[in-house]
């Protein structure tokens, strides 16, 4: 999709308001969604995704606008593709344009810097210096504009990813009138899609069916203003979120509709790390519907895309929807270990309540946890939910908790967080029943393969299929499928 013309002239202009005039271009075009359009006109400044940007001859205060625009490409554009280094190339690049704004003493440009520079880390998963990164800009960007109007919307998106969805809902409504005065559709449209998922987590048992009316009201709004702005991408997740909606009500067949039309924009556009999202929402879509098969294999695709992405957040969302859907299969081993995943991924890049709904869905999900396991898990996700603002997950934490207090009947155990995370393996170890929980780790970890299992034990597919068939006979649900080929195959 090509939106502007990229064919001026722009010889006649000098060096630097060239590089000022190719950067503005590239943001505008960054928020159509034009992304060949981008790279074609950053071309004389900056070849690709990963390569510094040329800034010789430039004055310090367009190279730092030239370091910031390229930064911020290089996230969004190395978010499309699956480069998981470039978040941490942004960051580079937008913390070196800091430096340079601040050499001239354009606080202005600092603040603007820095809310991009959060955007980074929000994506990262680091969500607490992503908020105090926001919190920051904003003191500074007094003046109302599509400037602090995209800081404020960062500040939300980080609420609502930690579960402070009141925070998130009062930082929207305070400033309503401010997105309502700007002109850029596409940040009219983050407003009213944000909007409509905070409320949706906001629901009660109670408000439920007229409050949803209201979010696909919003989500259609934003929808509305994507369209105008011609931005596909946003389109994509407008209509990824409508179908979320819709299967909240049960609307099953339109939300499947919805999901579908979503995931053939984002592969129009082939945005993987956007497809990704709109599968594990196909997933979820299949888990309503028991459709377990179905979910499981889309959550999959899901998981691997943002592995090579480097999106924690997301990556530890779809490792719990994965789980469920393991779980529901009977898998019960494999849907352990995605649950601990998922736990240890949010841990580790700061996410901490994605930790603790992870921690929660575990102790759900699976039946026979071990007393130590469910303790733990019971009580990190307290920790790790105690700032949480939804009144279903409230309701899911008492649930857990009556489930703990049955088991542990049969022993007290207080647990620490390390028991949640999934132990190294040691395939020395010769004694059965850590050769039995080895190979079901491996299993787990390579969807039920023998032959990636046995290369990653380090033994022949012949060695472990024995093993399993004459001392692991349990473990042969865990397996995948033997394909037996035909004799026009041999």
């Amino acid at each position: 999709m090509r939106t502007t013309s990229l064919k001026q002239d722009l010889s006649h202009l000098p060096v630097n308001e060239q590089a000022r005039f190719r950067c503005e271009a590239a943001l505008e075009l960054k928020d159509k969604g034009d992304y060949e359009g981008v790279q074609e006109i950053m071309r004389p400044l900056w070849r690709r995704v990963g390569e510094r940007p040329d800034t010789t001859g430039l004055y310090p205060s367009v190279a730092a606008e030239v370091l910031l625009c390229v930064g911020i490409l290089t996230d969004w554009i190395g978010s499309k593709n699956e480069f998981k280094e470039a978040n941490d190339i942004a960051r580079d690049l937008i913390t070196e344009s800091i430096t340079y704004f601040e050499s001239v003493l354009d606080q202005k440009k600092v603040a603007a810097a820095r809310a991009e520079l959060a955007y980074c880390y929000w994506r990262a998963g680091a969500l607490d210096e992503a908020r105090i990164m926001f919190t920051g800009a904003l003191q500074r960007l007094t003046t109302e504009g599509n400037t602090r109007a995209n800081a404020l919307f960062g500040l939300s998106v980080v609420e609502w990813s930690a579960a402070r969805y009141k925070d998130a809902l009062k930082l929207l409504t305070d400033n309503a009138s401010l997105f309502d005065k700007i002109s850029n559709h596409t940040i009219k449209g983050v407003y009213h899609m944000q909007l409509a998922m905070v409320l949706r987590k906001l629901t009660t048992p109670e408000n439920k069916v007229v409050e949803l009316q209201r979010v696909l009201g919003e989500y259609i709004e934003a929808d509305r203003q994507f369209k105008i702005a011609r931005n596909t991408a946003f389109r994509a997740h407008a209509k990824n979120n409508i179908g979320n909606a819709l299967r909240d009500l049960s609307r099953f067949s339109e939300a499947q509709e919805y999901l579908d039309h979503a995931r053939r924009l984002t592969v129009s556009i082939r945005d993987k790390v956007k497809t990704a999202q709109v599968d594990e929402s196909r997933a979820q879509l299949f888990i309503s519907q028991r459709r377990f098969g179905e979910a499981e294999a889309a959550a999959r695709h899901a998981v691997r895309s943002f592995e090579k992405s480097g999106h924690c957040f997301f990556l530890a969302e779809a490792l719990t929807t994965h789980g469920i859907a393991l779980a529901r299969l009977g898998q019960p081993i494999r849907a352990q270990f995605s649950f601990q995943r998922a736990i240890e991924v949010a841990h580790q890049a700061g996410a901490l309540n994605r930790a603790g709904i992870a921690a929660l869905t575990l102790i759900e999900e699976i039946a026979d946890l071990p007393p130590e396991i469910l303790s733990s898990a019971y009580q990190q996700a307290g920790e790790w939910l105690a700032e949480c603002q939804s009144p279903e997950l409230l309701l899911r934490f008492k649930a857990a908790g009556t489930k703990l207090a049955l088991r542990l009947q049969e022993g007290k155990s207080e647990g620490e967080p390390e028991v949640l995370f999934n132990p190294p393996r040691n395939v020395k170890q010769d004694l059965l029943d850590i050769e039995r929980e080895m190979i079901s780790k491996a299993l787990a970890e390579v969807n039920g393969s023998v032959t990636h299992a046995a290369s990653r034990l380090g033994m022949s597919y012949q060695g472990l299929a024995y093993i399993i068939k004459t001392r692991h006979s349990e473990l042969l649900k865990e397996r995948s499928p033997v394909h037996r080929r035909s004799k026009r195959e041999k």
